[in-house]
């Protein structure tokens, strides 16, 4: 899907009531984390005035078509922070187009990239025109990720790492996606 079918899909779901939605949303947790999610989604298109130079240059110098495959779920918060930064570094480049999946439904391509075992989301796989797997990143930045681990490891709270997570994102601004989009994108050859 588009990234405008993307977000018409998010919206819809934000916009109904939880009698009205289909599982997940079914559940009233599920509803409230994608409407929180829109706002924050929206928060960084709307606060992000240009990305950074060194991931400006980094996609100036994409001379080869690239299939960027971005696969999230609404619900998802860490998402809901990168998703706008991989969206806006698209448009710096026509050379490279961003198609939208989603985790839980068909082609289930999550099921090929998975993280640690486990069906982490966003997940961003870049491929040359040839549908030949370049790079992949996700589901989060590095630091976040750590943050991650260390409070899975306590087994802290879904609150506190929910929290924790939500503090980094709003402090980062999205300086560590955009720095990590830069290091990965330097690392392909083709």
């Amino acid at each position: 899907m588009t990234f405008q079918e993307y977000t018409d899909y998010f919206q819809q779901i934000t916009s109904k009531s939880i009698n009205e939605q289909l599982p997940p949303y079914t559940k009233e947790a599920y509803l409230e984390y994608t409407r929180h999610n829109w706002e924050q989604m929206n928060r960084w298109f709307n606060e992000t005035n240009e990305l950074s130079a060194p991931l400006r240059k980094a996609l100036e110098n994409i001379t080869s078509p690239q299939q960027w495959i971005l696969i999230t779920e609404p619900w998802c918060g860490d998402a809901a922070h990168n998703v706008p930064f991989i969206e806006m570094a698209t448009r710096i480049n026509s050379l490279i187009s961003l198609s939208y999946e989603l985790r839980d439904t068909e082609p289930y391509r999550i099921n090929q990239y998975l993280t640690n075992g486990g069906k982490s989301i966003p997940k961003l796989i870049i491929k040359n025109s040839n549908g030949i797997d370049l790079a992949q990143w996700g589901p989060r930045p590095a630091d976040c990720q750590k943050i991650y681990s260390d409070l899975a490891n306590e087994k802290a709270s879904f609150d506190k790492i929910k929290s924790s997570i939500l503090n980094w994102y709003d402090a980062n601004k999205g300086q560590d996606i955009q720095k990590e989009l830069a290091q990965l994108l330097s690392t392909i050859v083709e």
